[in-house]
């Protein structure tokens, strides 16, 4: 049975932890309403751009010649998988779930018999797909020292991928992110980006929206399709940061609220054995009385 003076220290070092546990819980709450802002109004956007390269893909005369970014390469042999987790823990099931759902993926694609690239951007998503499958990560990004990520940093991801695109490296390209729901429910997610997903999203007036296009089709989806990349790559950013925050703060709630019962356990442990040392203590001072 631990002494009253160890009980006395863990129950102060529970506290502590208590005390960063309820501090992290609220920095997550006022970093949370900015990126949830963040996430809900890049959506429209990501949405708009999407269903109008669509709706040009429906104009095009000669899809043989059509852009390789938009209708693919005409095989799926090999496929590159970009893995968008956190570059920090503590926030709960936010990284694992991301990983689970792109560690599914990588079996079925080697299963199948099938090239497996990944590009991993941060840093908890690479140790978490280090031991299985690190011989397949061909590019690490990590933005630690960045307080936010900006639409640059989207780009520099989209600029890699297009390069690698062009060099015949792969053939179809799959993003995997947290698709943010509430604080308490955030959704894995794999969304196709290479070739464009044939998949129109938004509302009803927003995806049968008529369109004139000046120039040409051709001309507007060669500047559109690699600026689309990048925008989905951004949104995928900002529904991240928005799921990390809610996840971390979820989890700081949760371990706060253990650090508490832990507490009132053993202060209650501590109390009871306060009252045995007491309660020894009458005893051996009667017993010794009663020799005399």
């Amino acid at each position: 049975m631990p002494s009253l003076d160890d009980l006395k220290k863990r129950i102060k070092s529970v506290k502590s932890t208590q005390k960063i546990t309820k501090a992290m819980k609220m920095v997550a709450a006022a970093k949370l309403r900015k990126a949830q802002e963040n996430a809900e109004k890049g959506r429209p956007y990501s949405q708009r751009m999407q269903n109008i390269i669509l709706n040009l893909t429906k104009s095009i005369n000669d899809p043989e010649n059509a852009p390789k970014l938009l209708v693919g390469t005409g095989s799926d042999k090999t496929c590159l998988c970009v893995l968008l987790t956190a570059d920090r823990g503590l926030c709960g099931g936010f990284n694992s779930n991301i990983s689970k759902l792109a560690k599914i993926s990588f079996k079925n694609i080697l299963n199948e018999g099938k090239n497996l690239k990944i590009i991993t951007v941060g840093s908890k998503g690479l140790d978490q797909i280090r031991r299985d499958y690190g011989k397949y990560v061909i590019k690490k990004f990590s933005f630690k020292d960045k307080k936010q990520i900006l639409f640059s940093e989207a780009e520099l991801i989209s600029n890699e991928i297009i390069k690698l695109f062009k060099k015949g490296e792969f053939d179809k390209c799959i993003l995997f992110y947290n698709n943010f729901k509430n604080v308490i429910t955030q959704i894995p997610r794999a969304q196709q980006i290479i070739p464009v997903e044939n998949k129109f999203t938004g509302t009803k007036e927003q995806i049968s929206s008529p369109y004139e296009y000046e120039p040409d089709e051709d001309e507007i989806l060669e500047d559109l399709l690699p600026k689309n990349i990048s925008t989905q790559i951004f949104k995928a950013f900002l529904e991240n940061a928005a799921s990390e925050q809610g996840s971390r703060m979820t989890a700081m709630d949760n371990a706060t609220r253990n650090a508490g019962d832990l507490v009132d356990k053993l202060t209650i442990n501590y109390n009871r054995s306060r009252q045995a040392s007491i309660t020894k203590e009458l005893i051996e001072i009667i017993s010794g009385a009663e020799s005399l």
